[in-house]
């Protein structure tokens, strides 16, 4: 019997953007972003997450953006916000904000740079967990925090009542075999790499946290209602055609790529903040390229 947790969503969930213009964050560039992923039928959008550079935005920006966000999607979607941070009571904070501003679920990340020990770090998910009654996803992306969450260790921190699913963002497929077979019957498990969709999906996992979406909401939406109907070739020679698009969005440090083929498609500027810059000229012709505008 299945006694998986409650999450508020399954299939898509797109890690948006946070576009901006001038250096300041460009709300009506994202609100049409947002209304066009919830015309394509997404059924989760994630709120600073990585793909939303939220560790470059100051902290009234982030609270702003959150709070602005949520009212955009007014329930028509589910609000899933990032609350990760180097720090537990910050994220505990963002947490608590989130959950004032009528959010729906927690993206909680692996604490970064500080490279936790073991039970500071089980301690870190489980104070975010008890901050609100919001059901909270573990964030395992071991290549931008140094720290990388073993399948012991997630059932350490998964003991906590409200900790319902993990995004996995680590490398091949055998984690995700390992997590479901040990964890499956109780979280969650969502592909954070696009690449992995279909996979995670054939596995017994939950969907995806994308950010090809952000380009393409209605093509993986159909992705995802291929699979409920059956029809599982279908999706996975969905999924195959897209894999050329996906290695170019990947193909330099994300959001960049994402940001330059959203600038190509006329959604937003291709401007990031530093540390992160737009991709190189070879890059963007191979976006263009792929998108057909070359």
């Amino acid at each position: 019997m299945d006694q998986k947790r409650k999450l508020p969503f399954r299939g898509v969930c797109t890690a948006l953007i946070t576009p901006f213009a001038d250096g300041g964050i460009d709300y009506g560039a994202l609100d049409e972003l947002i209304e066009t992923q919830i015309e394509a039928g997404v059924p989760a959008l994630c709120i600073c997450g990585t793909t939303g550079e939220a560790v470059t935005l100051t902290e009234g920006e982030r609270l702003h953006l959150v709070s602005h966000a949520i009212r955009r999607i007014g329930g028509r979607a589910q609000a899933v916000v990032g609350v990760g941070s180097p720090s537990t009571a910050r994220s505990v904070e963002y947490a608590a904000y989130a959950a004032a501003q009528g959010a729906d679920a927690l993206l909680v990340t692996t604490p970064y740079y500080n490279k936790g020990t073991h039970d500071g770090i089980t301690a870190h998910f489980h104070a975010v967990a008890d901050a609100t009654d919001l059901p909270c996803i573990v964030y395992n992306v071991p290549a931008r925090t140094g720290v990388d969450l073993t399948v012991s260790h997630l059932k350490e921190i998964a003991v906590h009542p409200r900790i319902t699913a993990v995004k996995e963002a680590s490398a091949g497929a055998d984690r995700a075999v390992d997590i479901l077979a040990d964890l499956g019957d109780t979280l969650h498990y969502l592909a954070g790499n696009d690449s992995q969709f279909v996979p995670t999906l054939a596995l017994g996992g939950s969907g995806v946290v994308s950010v090809l979406s952000n380009l393409l909401p209605a093509e993986w939406c159909e992705i995802w209602q291929l699979w409920q109907e059956g029809e599982t070739a279908e999706a996975a020679k969905r999924q195959l055609a897209l894999h050329p698009l996906i290695r170019l969005l990947f193909s330099e440090t994300s959001p960049a790529p994402i940001k330059c083929a959203l600038c190509l498609a006329g959604v937003c500027k291709n401007e990031l903040r530093l540390p992160l810059s737009p991709v190189t000229q070879k890059t963007e012709d191979a976006l263009r390229r792929r998108m057909g505008l070359l």
